[in-house]
């Protein structure tokens, strides 16, 4: 990107009825950790930026767990000192298995790259108001309590002129030079285009909570996020620093679409099916509503267009079990910033830059992917309840859970003979990977009636 201007004075996002510029030069939807991180890096760059979210922060959000990988991009941000007050220090991750009588924990600090040795766990509707918050007052024009209710592409390819409605009623029409889609799984470009296809090789449902009083693991481990497998999925369950856990179910959804009883009575009827988590919350209290989701997995068939890109989990969005979806928004909206920084200053010249960010795009769902369709794979759960280091295979696992696969560190070839083993693995019990290929096939199968996003 171009060498960063000295950030602006600190201000405020707009308050109701604030005026607003008509126009700019990039628009974003959307006010996220890929919205808002994109409008940060641009605004920083000297550009006119507004970005609109419909909500008004702070505004609840689940996907509390961070990677390690996300801390360079806070410094990078001017946000570190910020949300490490907010954070649960994660050192690593735990994983509990029915079918094995020992836990594994997979500590950062042995992954390849030593100096990446912890995370946090967050409130996401203070960690999401703080990467708000930071756009403003780097330069940017940010409105919550702000929908955006078209996005009309100007023949000449000049740019866009974006309606949105106000809490207040008001009406805006902005003209920008660039949209930035970053609304989440509202996918406003993406439904708008009807480019929003959901994923054929996985297919999940989740139901969530948060509890008081939940047993925590001891000293240093206190804020590790917990995987807990059970018969018709994974739990998460990720301790908070307000002395709350977020507790969840990311289930097939055959199994949520079972339910004949209240969703409450339902979410915790599925905890009791999971005796180590259940014991974990003997002495604990749900202290909000369950929320229910289905149809987790999916993506747009293209990923830009003339004088738009779409970003974060606009674009794509996979099964949440390895905590990716903060990284991969945030570091997905760092390569968008620079693409559409070097459109700006010169558009004939860009097509580099906007190559890079659809490879960071892709290239980021499709290592977490790989495992996480095999996850609830018994030879999978082998090999992570019994990880072994022959060719640097754990620090190369410990690498992806870190979320550090966009650099240099060279773990590659390790992760190639960790999925050889892990084929080998399969050959050799051959039964056993039969009777779990006909179950997924199954369960990922188009059901009948489609979930929505809420159930």
């Amino acid at each position: 990107m171009n060498d960063v201007k000295d950030a602006a004075p600190q201000t405020r996002a707009a308050s109701p009825g604030a005026p607003v510029p008509q126009e700019c030069d990039v628009l974003v939807i959307g006010g996220g950790p890929a919205g808002s991180t994109a409008a940060i890096r641009l605004a920083q760059c000297g550009h006119r930026v507004t970005v609109l979210d419909k909500a008004r922060h702070p505004r609840f959000h689940i996907g509390e767990s961070l990677l390690p990988a996300n801390m360079r991009l806070f410094e990078a941000l001017g946000v570190a000192d910020e949300v490490r007050a907010i954070g649960m220090d994660k050192r690593g991750a735990e994983f509990v298995s029915p079918w094995h009588d020992h836990k594994q924990t997979f500590y950062f600090a042995e992954a390849w790259d030593k100096s990446m040795p912890a995370a946090y766990q967050v409130r996401r509707a203070d960690f999401d108001e703080i990467l708000f918050r930071r756009a403003s007052a780097v330069g940017a024009t940010a409105l919550d309590g702000c929908r955006v209710t078209d996005v009309r592409f100007l023949d000449d390819q000049s740019g866009a002129v974006v309606s949105a409605r106000r809490d207040d009623g008001e009406l805006l029409e902005i003209h920008t030079r660039y949209v930035i889609d970053a609304s989440g799984r509202d996918t406003f470009l993406g439904n708008r285009f009807k480019a929003k296809v959901r994923n054929p090789r996985h297919n999940s449902s989740a139901l969530y909570g948060h509890f008081a009083n939940a047993e925590l693991n001891t000293g240093t481990d206190a804020g590790n996020i917990t995987v807990f497998w059970f018969e018709h999925g994974w739990f998460w369950f990720i301790p908070l620093a307000d002395g709350t856990t977020s507790v969840g179910a990311v289930v097939w959804p055959y199994y949520l679409q079972s339910r004949q009883i209240p969703l409450k009575d339902f979410f915790l009827a599925t905890i009791a099916l999971c005796p180590p988590l259940a014991a974990r919350l003997e002495q604990a209290t749900l202290v909000d509503g369950v929320e229910a989701t289905g149809n987790f997995a999916y993506a747009c068939d293209h990923v830009r267009g003339p004088n738009y890109l779409l970003v974060g989990d606009a674009y794509t969005f996979v099964d949440p079990v390895f905590s990716s979806g903060v990284m991969l928004a945030m570091n997905g909206a760092f390569s968008a910033a620079e693409a559409v920084d070097a459109w700006l200053a010169a558009p004939a010249s860009a097509e580099p830059a906007f190559r890079r960010f659809e490879r960071t795009m892709v290239h980021g769902p499709r290592e977490f992917s790989w495992f996480i369709y095999r996850v609830t794979n018994p030879t999978m759960r082998e090999l992570f309840m019994a990880p072994r280091n022959m060719l640097r295979m754990k620090e190369a696992l410990l690498s992806v859970l870190a979320g550090d696969i966009f650099g240099k560190t060279p773990i590659w070839a390790s992760l190639f003979a960790f999925k050889t083993v892990y084929y080998l693995a399969s050959v050799f019990h051959p039964r056993r990977t039969w009777t779990a290929y006909r179950r997924r096939r199954n369960n990922i199968r188009e059901v009948a009636e489609p979930l929505g996003r809420s159930v």
